[in-house]
């Protein structure tokens, strides 16, 4: 269900913007309101997961989705679809993680790599299939069948997880969970998205647009010291005494920032000015997700054998070189020739990196904190997505309704596409320096010590293109 709406969403929005006469900021809100809540939240989720029942919270975020999509489908306009978004991205946060977790604490260690696998597979169909489903939805009626779709997904999704799945909780957990820290993490981002957001059309100068940045900057800098000295941190500062755990989330960062302003500009580039229908732009990408399904497990266990550095820095190269390749998806040009060149380099640059840069950070991470370290990596993709959708159409020099026109929406593309590709390039210089032997066992002592029950980097069959997969190591002790 998260991973349909993922890809339905960005293939609707064309229709959104038209039918609710939303502006390019409206429809930067609309995918940054989700965005938001989910990055600024997923962390305390799954620990929630861990202390209050895995089923439980997993059950909670699911009818909290299912109820936040019914608000979308049905909005008036784009002020209350902007505010269901938010709420969507809350439901999103909490069953994110959680469903990792319940596959991980309900199996034994012999099935477990099984289970993985087919969440794993059942993922990438989701993320192969929703944009075709997407285009089909708008087109058959209307734009809100994207998020009403979702409505019976989840009643199924309740059903089923109240009938067959157990209870589970951390019993050695302790504390108590840092609402505080999440608190000044969430409203630092909404202030500094906001203020990026806002500056383009209101003017670097405004009062809403400096109280919004500097409320964010504020609450990121407690949220930082809080972590840095409180007693139970959310996010614990030893991890980044790691210079290999510091430089694959800077990778990640980049990487995912690149990929969440180049996906969102190619659905609005093919139907605005190359005249593509819904279907037709959402199966315009299709090759990426193909690609990744038939190539991601095999990267992650060359990077298993060899080691991750090279395939980090030739990935986001080879991404970099796809983005450059899609500058020619302009009026006129053909699929052929203008779009599949680009989209094929870009597959193979994703299915190079993705698994490996996830394999990585949790390798590099102490055993005890594989999950906050999973989390972490999640949260840094969601993040660089959220600020490229605010900061690019600004650089790009889309506002208002200018996306409407064709001739102004492709010099935009073919500018976003360069800041883009240069961003993925830097994240893979960056990998220069990542430890080459973190995958091949030359760990700390203590993460020899114990068998190591997370998932390796050849079992992730699918890679998600919207964000990293969220794997958590199950707790030591649970209950049914």
């Amino acid at each position: 269900m998260a991973m349909l709406d993922g890809t339905i969403v960005n293939v609707a929005l064309p229709r959104i913007g038209a039918e609710l006469g939303a502006s390019v900021t409206g429809l930067q809100w609309i995918l940054d309101g989700y965005l938001l809540s989910l990055a600024s939240l997923i962390l305390i989720a799954g620990s929630l997961g861990d202390r209050y029942g895995r089923r439980r919270v997993f059950l909670f975020g699911v009818m909290w989705f299912g109820t936040a999509s019914l608000l979308c489908g049905l909005a008036p306009n784009t002020q209350t679809l902007v505010a269901a978004r938010v709420l969507q991205g809350v439901g999103g946060a909490l069953l994110t993680p959680g469903s990792l977790a319940i596959l991980q604490s309900s199996f034994v260690r012999e099935d477990r790599a099984r289970a993985i696998g087919a969440w794993s597979g059942l993922s990438g169909i989701a993320a192969a299939i929703g944009p075709l489903v997407g285009g089909l939805l708008v087109q058959a009626w209307s734009w809100r069948l994207a998020f009403l779709v979702n409505l019976p997904v989840a009643a199924f999704c309740v059903w089923l997880t109240r009938r067959h799945v157990p209870e589970s909780r951390d019993l050695e957990m302790t504390g108590r969970p840092d609402v505080l820290g999440a608190v000044l993490g969430a409203v630092g981002l909404a202030g500094v998205t906001a203020a990026l957001v806002e500056a383009p059309a209101r003017g670097i100068g405004d009062p809403v647009v400096l109280l919004a940045g500097g409320v964010g900057l504020l609450a990121l800098i407690s949220f930082g010291l809080l972590q840095a000295k409180g007693a139970d941190p959310t996010v614990p500062p030893e991890l980044f005494a790691n210079r290999t755990f510091v430089l694959a989330n800077a990778l990640t960062f980049l990487v995912y920032a690149a990929l969440g302003g180049v996906m969102v500009l190619l659905v609005l580039q093919l139907q605005v000015s190359l005249g593509y229908a819904p279907t037709a732009a959402g199966l315009a990408g299709l090759p990426i997700t193909i690609i990744m399904l038939l190539l991601s497990a095999r990267s992650g266990r060359l990077a298993q054998r060899v080691g991750p550095r090279w395939q980090l820095v030739v990935g986001p190269l080879l991404i970099a070189a796809g983005m450059l390749l899609l500058r020619m998806a302009a009026p006129g040009a053909s699929y052929l020739t203008g779009v599949l060149p680009g989209v094929l380099v870009f597959g193979l640059g994703l299915a190079a990196v993705v698994a490996p840069v996830t394999a990585t950070v949790l390798a590099a991470a102490p055993d005890r904190h594989a999950g906050v370290a999973s989390g972490v990596n999640n949260a840094v993709a969601r993040t660089g997505s959220l600020l490229a959708v605010a900061i690019l159409p600004a650089v790009a020099g889309l506002s208002g309704a200018q996306y409407k026109d064709p001739s102004v929406l492709t010099a935009g593309w073919r500018t976003a596409l360069l800041v883009c590709a240069a961003a993925a390039a830097i994240g893979g210089l960056l990998a220069l320096g990542v430890d080459n032997n973190t995958l091949r066992g030359e760990q700390a002592p203590e993460a020899e010590a114990a068998p190591d029950d997370r998932p390796h980097p050849g079992e992730c069959m699918h890679c998600g293109v919207e964000g990293p997969p969220t794997h958590v190591r199950p707790a030591q002790h649970t209950q049914s």
